[in-house]
């Protein structure tokens, strides 16, 4: 007979499940009609994901209070749950982020089955999917999902996976130009390490309506989706300044966050006040949505489990001027600069070693400590291109969440079918209306992308005949 022994859990696996990092994702996917128990169990019981390891062990400790993964025998039913009634009379999206929005601070996952949940709410045609943190990052995650999922039209095939295009400059560097490139990586990556560090420590953004601190992870929450249209984030990219879709979304979440402080504080902050946003960023080769034969490869590069590292990102409270794109030009420069650094990748491996050398309750300390010195987490997945179906069903939307943070604001933005769905999860005693920051954010963009029109619209300047 084997024996297998239990599996410990991943450094980053073991940051989850303590208590002040401890981290559920909750993913939301809308149909294009309800969806009953029976269909459920019949798609889970046909996927990978009671294949999987980490979906069919339970977490527990051992003798030295070491977390491991324990196979188990895994009864499906006790992850569905099914609420056939409606859960209020307002309208569907509302009603889902309500529901969402509860979960978030209120409901951990049960410790005495694999930590997951799948919630199907038919009145409201949609279901949520609920993953411990410890199971994976959000690009494995979503991979495996995926893997249920087909192409609406063509019922055989999966759906395609790669990540959004990239430009990519034809320039060849000269030694020069690689000496110079290598001496500003070196700068910047000192200049934000020693930042980080001081977050770490007792560096914070200045008081505004929107920062939250210690403790505001327990607040009751609000949840608000802002719609953007990538065609849109597409054409404000392409308005003649070299930027990316990050750097659209960075600039509209500066606008829109000093849109909002304008027009909703009781004190609008000074000019130039600083928020900095703790942003997730994937360490994995290929970015986007990955195969997930890749993903189980124990020495593959793209590996499942937590490969992400952390940037600390600046942006700036700025009265509205008459160059809505300056905020895109802002944005920009900071990202370029973060991008020339190791950032990211450090705060992997510094967050590896603390964890190897002084335990996750410490490194958990340092990781909530920085939170609470800064002022919102924003992440960006990349979802499929095309449209998809589950048993046939189309899916109209995916967004995603996560557990509530001591930041006051959390937004996770998701793509899908050519739209960009951002997910704002928000302290409801200091933001009460969450939609209107969401408006702001999406007028930010609408701005945006009339003043990079109007470039396209000028025409040509030549030179004048002096004869």
């Amino acid at each position: 007979m084997v024996i297998e022994k239990d599996e410990p859990l991943t450094p980053a696996g073991r940051l989850f499940v303590q208590p002040a990092t401890d981290q559920i994702i909750n993913c939301v996917l809308g149909l294009d009609r309800p969806v009953g128990i029976e269909v459920a169990r019949s798609v889970i019981s046909d996927s990978l994901l009671i294949k999987h390891p980490r979906f069919t062990s339970l977490l527990v400790k051992d003798n030295h209070g070491r977390e491991r993964w324990k196979k188990v025998e895994l009864e499906i039913d006790r992850h569905i749950i099914c609420l056939p009634d409606a859960l209020g009379d307002h309208d569907d999206e509302t009603i889902v982020n309500d529901y969402i929005a509860d979960l978030t601070v209120s409901c951990p996952l049960s410790t005495d089955k694999p930590l997951w949940e799948i919630h199907i709410l038919p009145p409201h045609k949609c279901v949520v999917i609920r993953l411990h943190h410890a199971l994976g990052d959000g690009v494995s995650l979503l991979s495996l999902m995926l893997t249920m999922c087909r192409k609406v039209g063509d019922g055989d095939k999966m759906p395609t996976i790669k990540p959004l295009s990239t430009s990519r400059s034809n320039h060849r560097e000269s030694g020069v130009e690689r000496f110079w490139k290598l001496l500003k990586m070196m700068w910047f990556t000192l200049i934000y390490m020693l930042e980080f560090f001081m977050r770490s420590l007792w560096v914070r953004d200045r008081e505004t309506a929107v920062r939250g601190g210690a403790g505001v992870e327990l607040w009751p929450r609000k949840l608000a989706t802002a719609k953007f249209s990538l065609d849109d984030m597409k054409t404000v990219k392409s308005s003649g300044i070299n930027t990316t879709i990050n750097d659209v979304l960075f600039a509209v979440i500066s606008s829109g966050l000093s849109r909002y402080l304008e027009i909703h504080s009781r004190k609008p902050p000074q000019q130039g006040t600083q928020m900095t946003g703790a942003a997730i960023v994937n360490l994995r080769p290929s970015q986007g949505i990955q195969e997930i034969t890749e993903l189980m490869k124990k020495k593959s590069g793209s590996r499942w489990g937590n490969k992400f590292g952390m940037m600390l990102l600046p942006i700036y409270y700025h009265t509205n001027g008459s160059d809505p794109l300056e905020y895109l030009k802002r944005a920009k420069k900071m990202i370029d600069r973060k991008k020339l650094s190791l950032e990211p990748f450090l705060s992997y491996k510094i967050g590896y070693f603390v964890m190897k050398c002084f335990g996750a309750k410490f490194a958990s300390l340092l990781n909530y400590r920085i939170i609470c010195n800064t002022s919102f987490t924003i992440s960006n997945v990349v979802g499929p291109q095309e449209e998809v179906m589950i048993a046939g069903i189309p899916v109209t939307y995916i967004r995603t969440t996560s557990s509530s943070l001591a930041h006051a604001i959390t937004m996770h933005m998701m793509s899908y079918a050519g739209k960009a769905e951002m997910q704002i999860l928000v302290a409801k005693d200091l933001i009460p209306q969450p939609e209107k920051l969401a408006k702001c954010f999406e007028d930010a963009l609408l701005e945006m992308k009339q003043a990079a029109l109007k470039i396209g619209e000028k025409p040509p300047k030549f030179p004048q005949n002096s004869g």
